[in-house]
């Protein structure tokens, strides 16, 4: 079960989800708003927090989650000061019942991470792709926009036509047709 925390939330933050299941998951943190009492009023404890990347309205509510529930955080870059464990590309790790597989997708920052089932045919994008087409900031530090098209392309290699969710860092999540969706923001960045 895949619950946005930050659904209706008016405040500059990113959609956070938490991923119920065998190893329960917050996919970022987000910013500016109370997310323990929204973790709180779903699940008693988290196993583990993972990060699409560090901006700030991704990882603002990193202390008050490890605060409250005591769990570690997992990012790409073990160097920032908000990421305890490193996930290296290609890793696979378990959030909720699925086992998903580490995609290191810079572009929009260089920490970026996507996260993939086969599965499940779930993805999590992060600032990587958003529905419609929409893609990433590349006009932010560490953004580039030609390492952000090799990135949706490398997604683009990983996923197929059966993906059934895509989990994305704002805005609503894509349930149908999503894989033309990180085709469309492929082609859009291309032209952008």
């Amino acid at each position: 079960m895949i619950h946005n925390l930050a659904q209706g939330v008016q405040a500059f933050t990113s959609n956070v989800f938490l991923v119920e299941g065998n190893r329960t998951v917050l996919v970022d943190t987000g910013a500016n708003f109370d997310v323990v009492d929204a973790i709180q009023s779903r699940v008693d404890g988290l196993d583990a927090v993972v990060l699409t990347h560090t901006h700030r309205d991704h990882v603002g509510n990193v202390a008050a989650v490890t605060d409250a529930f005591d769990v570690d955080v997992w990012g790409y870059d073990d160097t920032i000061d908000a990421v305890d464990h490193a996930i290296e590309d290609g890793a696979t790790l378990t959030l909720g019942d699925d086992e998903y597989t580490a995609l290191h997708t810079p572009g929009h920052k260089d920490d970026h991470l996507c996260f993939y089932a086969a599965d499940a045919g779930i993805l999590f994008a992060g600032d990587l792709v958003f529905q419609n087409g929409s893609f990433g900031r590349t006009d932010l530090p560490e953004g580039d926009r030609q390492t952000l098209i090799e990135s949706i392309d490398r997604v683009l290699e990983s996923i197929d036509t059966s993906l059934a969710e895509m989990h994305t860092g704002h805005g609503p999540s894509v349930t149908s047709e999503p894989y033309d969706h990180v085709e469309l923001a492929g082609q859009m960045a291309r032209r952008a």
